[in-house]
Formats: structure tokens, sequence, C-alpha cells
């Protein structure tokens, strides 16, 4: 039987280890081989098309099924040795949540509370928590069949909590909603960070850059990414880009550029320069000192990162001309 937290190599705390999973269902492989780690109060966002990977993963996790090879741990406790134990430290909402209609929402998180074994002298002051936190007292005496689609995730978000889990698992958690319920789901999953370890499963790319602080990208079964939603841009691209803002003649303000050592390529849109630099060097000072100094008027100077969107789109083309 296994316990405890799991230890990376860095001494950072991995309440969640993906480790050599594979699934099969007959002759079809749904993951191949995968492995990754979400540390302790992440939010990680697991990224990629629909029919990539990303649900029979999030189950393997919440030991709905077992892999086929390979392991999973929550917490230090394995998904094939532990199931039980995984499933008390895991709260998990899939992304189309099976609840009783016609239950009152009250009634309906004190059932799944007793359920998950939180104490009876307990429960009261649960629901109070979790009705505050996902802002859904207002519904309390509703019927679930009454809620909207808003309502009703934040009912599965309320009783995936009710047993205070350190980890929670969301599958597709703004699915179907309209941009007023996703910000606000979105912005109550953003407040948790810290506080427990969360996996967020999605294939809405702005989910991920807007929510989590790592992100793992699946395609076709296999991973193909893992980094920092702040570094995973910077990690794949070999050059910088700048762009500025230029009053001055486009030819003169284009030459001048062009003869800096290191400038590989710009692009022109009235007075907007992307200038492609070389990875290793930052001209950005040789840039300002070069325009200002030919006499021409720099109205803005930024960085200009790699978005999520072009890495995932480089990514899994890259990935599926290989496969071909």
């Amino acid at each position: 039987m296994s316990a405890g937290i799991l230890q990376n190599t860095g001494g950072r705390v991995s309440v969640i280890k993906i480790e050599n999973v594979t699934k099969m269902y007959g002759s079809t492989t749904a993951v191949k081989n995968i492995s990754f780690e979400v540390e302790k109060g992440e939010i990680l966002g697991f990224l990629g098309p629909n029919g990539a990977g990303k649900t029979t993963t999030m189950r393997i996790i919440t030991g709905y099924f077992p892999p086929t090879d390979g392991n999973a741990y929550v917490a230090g406790y394995s998904v094939l040795d532990d199931p039980l134990e995984v499933k008390k430290r895991i709260g998990y909402v899939p992304e189309t949540p099976a609840m009783y209609n016609d239950m009152r929402v009250r009634e309906y998180i004190k059932y799944i509370g007793a359920i998950k074994g939180v104490p009876k002298s307990e429960l009261k002051g649960r629901l109070e928590k979790v009705a505050e936190q996902c802002a859904f007292g207002q519904v309390m005496k509703k019927n679930i069949g009454e809620l909207s689609k808003g309502f009703r995730q934040r009912v599965a978000l309320g009783q995936a909590l009710i047993n205070d889990p350190p980890v929670l698992v969301l599958d597709e958690p703004t699915s179907g909603l309209d941009p007023k319920q996703i910000y606000e789901i979105r912005t109550l999953i953003k407040s948790m960070a810290g506080e427990r370890t969360i996996i967020l499963s999605t294939h809405i790319l702005p989910e991920v850059s807007m929510t989590c602080s790592k992100v793992v990208i699946i395609n076709e079964g296999q991973i193909i990414a893992v980094d920092s939603t702040d570094n995973i841009g910077g990690s794949l691209t070999e050059s910088h880009q700048v762009e500025i803002k230029v009053d001055g003649p486009g030819r003169q303000v284009q030459q001048r550029i062009s003869a800096l050592q290191g400038v590989k390529h710009i692009e022109t849109s009235g007075d907007i320069y992307v200038i492609e630099t070389e990875k290793e060097k930052d001209l950005r000072a040789q840039i300002a000192k070069t325009i200002v100094e030919g006499g021409f008027g720099l109205l803005e100077l930024k960085s200009r990162a790699m978005s999520l969107e072009d890495v995932f789109l480089k990514l899994v083309t890259e990935e599926e001309g290989m496969r071909q």
C-alpha cells in the first residue's frame, strides 16, 4: 500500500503523478505511455482537441477505471492499489455532471456529503461554506432540475468540494456556459489556486491562459508539450519578436532596423513593425536607439510572445505531419 505525498527530484511536492500510463479500449489506444505531474497548489490545464485522450486520463486519475499499463498517484496513493484512498482526496466534476433533478440543492449537497463520509456534525457548516464559495446560496431551496446551466455547474462544484478534498479534477468545466457564466466559473477556479491542486481539462485555449499556471498538451493520446503557461511559447520558438510603432517614413525605418546585427525578419503594417530577432539577442535597446537617432518618433515598443493558440496549432500541426 502506498502512502504519503510524492516529491520530485527538485524537492517540490507533486500531488498528482501520472507515470507511463496507457489505456486501451480493445484494439484502440486512447492514451499511450503518458507521464506528467501536478505540484501542490498548482492549477494545471490539460489541453487538447476533442478526442485527444483528456477525459480518459481524468477518469484514470479519479479511479473510474484502471489504466491498461502504468500507474497514477494522488497524494501518494496509487489508483491501482488504493482506489478508495484516492477517491477520498479528490473532488471530481465531469463534463456533464449527473445530478438528481427532483432533489433540492440543499438536500442534494448534504446527500453527497454523507456519501463522502463528512461527519453529520460538520455537514451543515460545510454546506454553508461551499454555498458561499460557489455562490449558489440563493438557489438552495430549488430543485436541481429548475436550475440554469450556470447554477448547475456551481452546484456540481459544490458537491465536489463538500468533503474539502485537496485535489480537484474538472473535465471541461465551462462547457455550454454563456460568457458571463464562463467568467464567473473561471474566477471561482482561479481563486482556489494554492489552496487546492487542480487539474482542468479543456479544448478551449483561453480557459488555460486565463486560469492555469501550467499546461500539458495532449494530441492523439500522446503528450506533446509540458511547461508553464508563461514559458511554453518561448521554449518552442527559435527567435524573439519585438513590436514597435514609429512615426516616420516606412522605407527608411525598415532600412535602419534591418541593418542591426541579429535582425532576421521585419513585417510591416502601416506604422507598426514586427521585428524577428535571434533568440539569444535582446535588441530592444538598440532598436530604440536606432529609431531615435534616425530622427523618427518612437511611439511604442514591446516584446511579443508566442500565444498559447500559436503554440497549440504549431504543436498539433507538427505532430500530425510527423504521423502521416
